[in-house]
């Protein structure tokens, strides 16, 4: 039989852009825009992206490398403020395999004549398949490319 094991972690990341709030909160909201950035790397096959971006609503897409295992993202929105936070869960898979779920907070503010964003996550890592390191670093690439987005 084999050894199963959950790693509970959390971990915050806080971004600055040069964007207002709503603008922010729309890159998130948007399937058009939000499929621009939250995708994975270049090189990867890609999925058709979903988002349906209201409370109970879901979201998912998913992709991986050429050859490689296909990872599954699936989420729900528990609750939506306009401008000011999004909370969901969502669980990652690769292929069959259930890797990973997660509590996400996303919060926006007003900071000058842009937006602070803190991204808060809190994940049970499964199986020793995913990590929390690994989930934080791949979070910041999205994020750096929501940047790249809202820069235009």
């Amino acid at each position: 039989m084999k050894k199963r094991s959950v790693e509970h972690a959390s971990f915050v990341i806080d971004r600055q852009y040069a964007a207002p709030p709503a603008k922010v909160f729309a890159a998130w909201s948007d399937p058009k825009t939000k499929a621009r950035w939250f995708v994975g790397p270049d090189e990867w096959k890609k999925s058709d992206y979903k988002l349906d971006f209201r409370v109970g609503g879901k979201e998912s897409v998913s992709g991986g490398p050429k050859g490689g295992p296909v990872h599954i993202y699936n989420a729900i929105y528990h609750d939506i403020v306009p401008n000011e936070r999004i909370i969901s869960t969502y669980d990652m898979h690769m292929d069959e395999t259930r890797i990973s779920v997660s509590l996400t907070t996303v919060e926006f503010k007003a900071s000058g004549s842009g937006t602070f964003l803190r991204y808060t996550e809190h994940g049970a890592f499964l199986d020793g398949h995913d990590s929390v390191s690994g989930r934080e670093r791949g979070t910041e690439e999205l994020l750096e490319k929501l940047d790249k987005v809202l820069r235009g």
